[in-house]
């Protein structure tokens, strides 16, 4: 099939997850044997920070503004068997509207922010996506799971909303025998709502163990936050230095958004590809968390610096490394992009071949 992404960004990972998700899914969507076009908003941000231009599993196509969109692209969108567009996209409300009135096919829409995108609906601050719009999209496929489902069904009448979480493209990522340089590692921008968290399971366990070497990967962090000696800051680490990142901690920590934890059933990409590291996760608990793994066998839970201080003396380095690989197992048989591009797959498939525009 022709499938039309419009999307955030898949070129630029700089401050956006988006990317990495995108290149996940439509590289095994490509190798199921379909054809991709991918158009993206030329911005000046992703622009710069360019770290993946030209990928080899989509045709990437930018455009520079709503009209080039339309006159440009018309056929793409037109003639595609299915199109997708995606959260956080620029002027996203008028897009919908361009997409509905010119599909032929399928029409989807991928929300990797469901929790956010709900609050700012609830708002009416919401500037990708209109309340209205949700019951004209054919599928709404969503990066969180649970009763979430139930609820964009129920109050904003969408005719089937599934998940469609993230995943890992575990050609990219395995296990290494690398040298640990970190005794525990955190990968993530930063975030007002995340950043308590950061700072009581990493950056307090840091000031407790002087002599224990922590890292920070990420974008945006105040430049005078408070952090430990032994603290490492990296300003910002490319998708394709991730293994070789997650592969030399002992530990790694995911902490998550707000949003997310209030919604539940929201694993982030970055669960998935330390997983398929075989690096042991220290996770914060959110609902949900123990479908996606088992809790203190496949993936540790810490509410206190206290907890994984305690995690860090309790196993040993074989104890260590069991815990990942039974993560690892978990990932490879329900969570790599190959899965998921199936599930995509087949969610497009399940559509009936007549649409009924609204």
């Amino acid at each position: 099939m022709k499938l039309t992404v419009i999307g955030l960004s898949i070129t630029s990972s700089w401050g956006n997850g988006h990317a990495t998700t995108f290149r996940s899914l439509l590289k095994a969507f490509k190798k199921l044997g379909h054809e991709i076009i991918f158009l993206e908003r030329d911005v000046p941000y992703y622009a710069q920070n360019s770290d993946l231009p030209n990928p080899d599993f989509c045709e990437v196509k930018l455009y520079q503004n709503l009209e080039e969109l339309k006159e440009h692209h018309f056929d793409d969108i037109e003639n595609a068997d299915a199109v997708m567009v995606g959260s956080y996209v620029p002027e996203g409300v008028a897009v919908n509207e361009l997409v509905f009135q010119l599909a032929k096919g399928t029409t989807l829409f991928y929300d990797i922010d469901t929790p956010v995108t709900l609050a700012k609906l609830k708002k009416g601050t919401c500037e990708y996506l209109r309340p209205e719009q949700i019951s004209k999209f054919d599928r709404y496929l969503s990066f969180s799971g649970g009763p979430i489902l139930d609820y964009i069904m129920s109050e904003y009448k969408s005719p089937a909303a599934l998940p469609l979480y993230c995943s890992v493209d575990v050609d990219l990522y395995f296990p290494e025998e690398n040298e640990k340089q970190w005794q525990m590692g955190y990968l993530g921008t930063y975030s007002d709502d995340r950043q308590p968290t950061v700072e009581e399971l990493l950056n307090k366990p840091a000031q407790t163990e002087k002599n224990k070497k922590l890292v920070v990967a990420g974008p945006q962090y105040p430049a005078d936050y408070p952090w430990a000696e032994n603290v490492e800051r990296i300003e910002h680490l490319p998708p394709a230095q991730h293994r070789s990142f997650y592969n030399s901690q002992r530990y790694t920590l995911n902490v998550t958004r707000r949003d997310m934890i209030k919604a539940g059933y929201s694993p982030s990409v970055r669960l998935f590809e330390a997983a398929a590291c075989g690096v042991p996760i220290i996770s914060d608990f959110w609902n949900g968390l123990d479908t996606f793994f088992e809790l203190q066998s496949e993936i540790l839970v810490a509410q206190t610096a206290k907890d994984v201080l305690g995690f860090w003396e309790e196993f040993s380095e074989e104890e260590r490394k069991e815990i990942g690989n039974r993560a690892r197992q978990k990932i490879l048989k329900y969570h790599t992009s190959t899965v998921r591009a199936k599930e995509l797959e087949q969610y497009i498939v399940s559509v009936s071949s007549t649409r009924v525009k609204v």
